[in-house]
């Protein structure tokens, strides 16, 4: 069978979009071994440059910020709120704290502002993530009955917080450099509530606060926290709920320091 003009045209098309043809320049195609010289010189430039093309630059990007500018930046915040309502605010749009990025939720504070009594932990966990507020898990369920057994609530009068507002990675201690960023608003949580008295409850906030490693030999023993801008308040370590919960033999312990800060808020 003999293929019609149309076909041969159709074909002619298929082979030129298989190789890569998209474009007419002329109405015959062009024989380059018959071009002089001169013709080839300047049509070959052309072509080349393309294919010669340089390849895009990449954008320069902005440097991370350091840690060091990231703790100013923090403390510069923290210094301008007057209250808790924009400390509250501050620490929710804060990006210095790099576990902000894998975390659902600032977790900050519960509790009543102003309370007598600011209970400090370490970090929020799974449940506190969740949820956007600090011990609300089965340590925070044990951390209610702990204060409830000396009168206080964080519905009446106890403040909760942590030196760290987002959960680490698969709930691993935070880093002395993750407390670092938070601490300007620790400060200024305390300079702001101005408690009696701090718990201050296990060893990674004992550390943060204090610079104080071992809670077994730090627990019970009265010391001062000191914020960035002097301010000073008894503070008292005494074992994590979540300790307690692994360490039940414990609670004898921790009940004596709760005894102990009842009595100081008492003196207060």
């Amino acid at each position: 069978m003999e293929h019609t003009d149309e076909q041969a045209a159709r074909a002619l098309l298929r082979w030129y979009a298989e190789m890569g043809v998209d474009e007419a320049v002329a109405p015959q195609p062009a024989d380059l071994y018959s071009w002089t010289a001169q013709e080839q010189t300047f049509a070959r430039p052309t072509r080349q440059s393309a294919d010669r093309a340089p390849a895009p630059q990449p954008q320069p990007v902005a440097p991370e910020p350091t840690v060091d500018e990231a703790i100013k930046t923090a403390e510069k915040i923290a210094a301008a709120c007057s209250d808790f309502e924009a400390l509250d605010a501050a620490v929710r749009s804060f990006d210095g704290c790099p576990l902000k990025t894998g975390a659902k939720n600032t977790v900050f504070t519960d509790g009543v502002v102003g309370a007598e009594l600011l209970v400090i932990g370490e970090a929020p966990g799974r449940e506190e993530d969740q949820t956007g507020k600090p011990f609300v898990g089965r340590a925070g369920q044990l951390l209610d009955r702990m204060l409830a057994s000396i009168g206080r609530s964080r519905t009446e009068n106890a403040l909760i917080s942590n030196v760290i507002f987002w959960r680490p990675p698969a709930n691993r201690a935070p880093t002395p450099l993750e407390t670092a960023v938070c601490r300007p608003f620790v400060d200024r949580l305390i300079e702001i509530s101005a408690p009696k008295a701090i718990l201050i409850a296990g060893g990674a906030p004992l550390q943060a606060l204090l610079g104080v490693t071992g809670i077994m030999r730090a627990r019970g023993i009265w010391r001062e926290v000191e914020t960035a801008s002097g301010t000073t308040i008894p503070a008292i370590p005494t074992y994590h709920p979540a300790f307690l919960l692994r360490q039940p033999t414990g609670k004898r312990l921790a009940w004596a320091d709760l005894q102990s800060l009842a009595e100081k808020l008492k003196e207060r």
